[in-house]
């Protein structure tokens, strides 16, 4: 027994010392914080309205989109003042300001009834139903729902434009906590009523002016798709935004490069304590962050003008039907900086053109793109031993069992790997993929292909870029489609770009990559941003370096500088000093009247380059959607992509260079 009560004063003894660790640690250690943690959740404090938003700037420092101050007119009831007193300012606001009240409901109307014909509609409850209320069998709630019932429609329909307006600022004047200003009005307020309210602040019962702030968009259209908007806090978004502190009237950033950027570009609240029904400040609030782009504001005016111009042109062509939009994208090679980036749609209207900006569809807008893969597809072929370097094949069409014949847009002859990619022989890329496959090549021999050589060649045009989302900085990019046939004839197509569809972002990577001498980095328009007044700049991010041994990339980038100075394409880039490209051309059919068909034929045509060959300063992709309508009929045809990607290369070491 003793031993019991010995061990149970052991335990109560133990028990104790550990309440007394605990008791120290909470209130010695750390009391300073549970205090502070106590006084935050007891303390009534506030958060002010959306302080102005950073701006935003060019690479150059050219200001691109600030803020601009727009007066406001608010109510807070900062005097105390009951409901009838207020409806009574009412009247003498609605005497200096004009408001659009068509959104005022009939909800809204009878409750102004209700509070400014309080003895009116107090008569209306009858002595039996007043009885039932003072002895609590009915509620206040269930007063204001008689009263609502026992307001008719004449009564409503009564009421004069006057009314009505007061009515409505009412019901504004309701929205929200007693201690916030409410927005009367934000639109169209004349300096008259800016002045008669400042004048006689004092007499109006909380009515002000104060000054809020709107986006302003100093190069108006100019990329404008891409810089994105502003907005209240859509209901999608109401957790999302909560849960970071935000409050639901605040204004955030709802799309592209404003939404991206958001918690850098968004302001600090000032802090308010309420102490007896009024606002002490604590704490001022702060502009947001300012950002710098990659992007050359001048080198996007020059783009989005040529491919408009170049658009209008190609419509003096035939065969243009299905041509209304063309995509371009500038890049710096070493650092992945989006410098330029277009997209650009021609409509008719009338008997005049409009465009439009399409710039957004360059995240989600993939292509079949032609030869311009071709590059990638010699990186398989080196890489698996299937082709050496300077090995001579001969270009004439082939023929697969059940299949049709296959050819190159010529029978170029015997030709080694530089020259395929200089002429863009389909051939070698055919036969180099056949042997890939371990295929041993005869005129119209049955050719089956595993799926693990698809995998070969798209996991290494991945390592490019191609068929994986580039990782730009901006929401809803697309990886384009996967082809889910593994035929023979259809591993062939995917070698000179006719099966797999790409985006032009992945044209860009895939090119930067063949550039930066196999560095594929992530493409950014964020150059960097401002913090307390230091830059931080956006750091280079490589995503992968190309598996693929060096001689072999060089080889690949002396082919490319092949197709520029004898090849297809020559003069593609102008008078620019030495560029490297390839050119492209995919055949793809198009669903004209919506029916889930596509039965008309269209040439695409693509170019990616870069210059100059050594030490290169740019790269740039251009797409041509349905560039040639192939009707049968017409031979006309319309080189607005070369003559959009000549342009603007010469433009750009114009502007570069001097």
């Amino acid at each position: 027994m003793i031993k019991r009560i010995n061990f149970l004063g052991m335990v109560i003894i133990f028990v104790f010392f550990i309440i007394l660790i605990y008791l120290f640690n909470l209130i010695i250690l750390n009391g300073d914080y549970y205090t502070e943690k106590l006084n935050s959740l007891t303390n009534n404090v506030i958060l002010g309205e959306s302080t102005p938003r950073g701006r935003i700037y060019d690479r150059n420092m050219n200001l691109l989109v600030d803020n601009k101050s727009v007066p406001v007119i608010y109510y807070q009831n900062i005097f105390e003042l009951d409901d009838y007193e207020e409806i009574e300012y009412v009247y003498k606001i609605v005497d200096i300001i004009d408001v659009d009240y068509s959104r005022v409901d009939v909800m809204d109307i009878k409750n102004f009834i209700i509070d400014r014909d309080k003895e009116k509609l107090n008569d209306r409850i009858y002595s039996s139903e007043w009885e039932l209320y003072n002895n609590r069998k009915i509620s206040d709630n269930d007063i204001y729902n008689l009263k609502l019932e026992r307001i008719d429609l004449d009564e409503i329909n009564a009421l004069d434009e006057k009314d009505l307006e007061a009515s409505y600022i009412y019901s504004l004047m309701d929205n929200g906590y007693y201690y916030e200003q409410k927005i009367i009005k934000d639109k169209n307020i004349t300096d008259k009523e800016i002045a008669y309210i400042a004048e006689n602040y004092s007499e109006l019962g909380g009515f002000g002016v104060k000054y809020n702030w709107e986006r302003v968009y100093l190069y108006g259209d100019t990329f404008r798709s891409l810089l994105g908007n502003i907005s209240k806090i859509s209901k999608e978004d109401k957790d999302y935004y909560l849960n970071l502190g935000y409050s639901l009237n605040d204004v955030v950033g709802s799309s592209y490069i404003e939404k991206q950027y958001e918690n850098i570009l968004k302001g600090e609240k000032a802090k308010y304590e309420i102490v007896n029904k009024k606002l002490k400040l604590l704490d001022d609030g702060k502009r947001g962050n300012d950002i710098v782009l990659s992007i050359d504001i001048n080198l996007q005016i020059e783009v989005e003008k040529v491919i408009e111009e170049e658009l209008l042109n190609a419509k003096s062509y035939g065969a243009t039907n299905y041509y209304d939009h063309a995509y371009v994208v500038i890049q710096e090679p070493n650092t992945g900086e989006v410098l330029a980036i277009s997209g650009k749609q021609i409509v008719k209207d009338g008997k005049k053109y409009k465009f439009y900006d399409y710039t957004h569809n360059i995240l989600t807008d993939t292509f079949v793109v032609g030869s311009v893969v071709k590059g990638a597809s010699m990186s398989v072929g080196y890489k698996n031993e299937a082709i050496k370097i300077g090995e001579y094949m001969y270009d004439d069409c082939i023929k697969i069992y059940s299949k049709p014949k296959k050819c190159s847009w010529s029978k170029l002859g015997k030709i080694n790997d530089i020259d395929a990619l200089a002429y863009s022989s389909n051939i070698y890329q055919f036969k180099t993929a056949m042997r890939v496959s371990g295929f041993d090549y005869s005129y119209n021999k049955k050719f089956s292909v595993k799926n693990d050589v698809f995998s070969l060649y798209r996991d290494m045009f991945k390592e490019y870029g191609l068929g994986v989302k580039t990782g730009i900085d901006l929401p809803n990019e697309s990886s384009g489609t996967v082809g889910r046939d593994y035929s023979s004839d259809l591993l062939l197509n995917y070698t000179i770009g006719q099966y797999d569809t790409y985006s032009v972002l992945q044209l860009s990577q895939y090119i930067t990559t063949i550039a930066s001498d196999g560095k594929r980095i992530k493409p950014h328009l964020l150059k960097g941003y401002y913090l307390d007044n230091n830059f931080i700049e956006t750091e280079i991010e490589i995503l992968n370096v190309l598996s693929l041994d060096d001689m072999y990339l060089k080889r690949i980038q002396k082919g490319f500088r092949a197709v520029m100075d004898y090849g297809l394409g020559k003069n593609y880039m102008g008078k620019v000093s030495m560029p490297a490209g390839k050119t492209g051309t995919s055949q793809t059919f198009i669903d004209i009247d919506n029916d889930g068909v596509s039965n008309d034929a269209t040439l695409t045509n693509t170019f990616v380059g870069y210059a100059p060959f050594e030490n290169p300063k740019m790269t740039i992709a251009v797409v041509s959607p349905n560039i040639v309508y192939l009707d049968g009929y017409t031979s006309s045809r319309s080189y607005a992509n070369k003559r959009i990607t000549r342009r603007i290369s010469e433009k750009f070491f114009e502007m570069y260079e001097n």
